[in-house]
């Protein structure tokens, strides 16, 4: 679903993403480990259509994204660090104005259901979103993602600040859509988060891939060496 061949990056001479090739399937979660300006971000915005590859190509779903950005952004669900909701509305209200602006309109009953399917607790639904913890904020994020019925997720350090608590109900979250097919890119620097909720595991380096690998070969104490090996060297 996701794929990336051979796509690199630059900004006024300085190569953000080199070469960088890495696919995802349905139904498989990626994690991209790195330090800030390793890339990450680059690389979601290049799939979002925000930036174009300077060389190699980047598709979603066979499309072009950089081309196309418009088709690939109708089934792509997009949760960065910090979900961007109206704070004077509650979280029923931002997620029926989010699936409004997408030509979505959903009855209140259905709305309130897509929150709960993303944890969002049932109390909370008719609240000002300016009462809102950032989990539960993230959680409307997804809701938003999930009501547009969205084939990819792509999420930019999600768990960043987020309690214990929250951040293991995400990863549940993004779990159980993987369970129904989703295709999800994970950018984040927790190395644990990555381990316990990803299939798939790339390391980037100053835009490089250096190292990809299966969850289930490393422990997260093995993951934890080999990260911070190759961030030394």
């Amino acid at each position: 679903m996701i794929d990336i061949q051979g796509a690199s990056k630059s900004f006024k001479g300085t190569k953000a993403i080199q070469n960088l090739t890495l696919q995802v399937t349905e139904g498989e979660i990626l994690g991209l480990l790195g330090a800030n300006g390793a890339g990450k971000s680059t690389t979601i915005n290049m799939l979002l259509g925000f930036l174009a590859p300077d060389s190699g190509k980047v598709q979603i779903n066979q499309m072009d994204c950089s081309t196309k950005a418009k088709e690939v952004r109708n089934f792509v669900g997009y949760i960065p660090e910090n979900v961007n909701l109206y704070p004077y509305l509650s979280g029923t209200e931002n997620l029926d104005y989010f699936c409004k602006l997408a030509g979505l309109n959903y009855p209140k009953t259905e709305l309130q259901s897509f929150l709960s399917t993303c944890g969002l607790q049932t109390e909370a639904h008719h609240r000002k979103v300016s009462g809102y913890s950032k989990g539960m904020r993230q959680k409307v994020g997804i809701a938003i993602a999930y009501a547009k019925k969205a084939k990819v997720y792509l999420l930019d350090e999600p768990a960043s600040g987020l309690d214990p608590l929250a951040s293991n109900e995400l990863s549940a979250m993004l779990k159980k859509l993987a369970s129904e097919g989703a295709t999800i890119l994970m950018a984040s620097h927790d190395i644990f988060r990555v381990r316990e909720v990803c299939h798939r595991i790339g390391i980037l380096k100053k835009g490089a891939l250096v190292k990809e690998l299966q969850s289930k070969e490393v422990s997260a104490r093995e993951l934890e060496t080999l990260y911070l090996d190759f961030m030394k060297n």
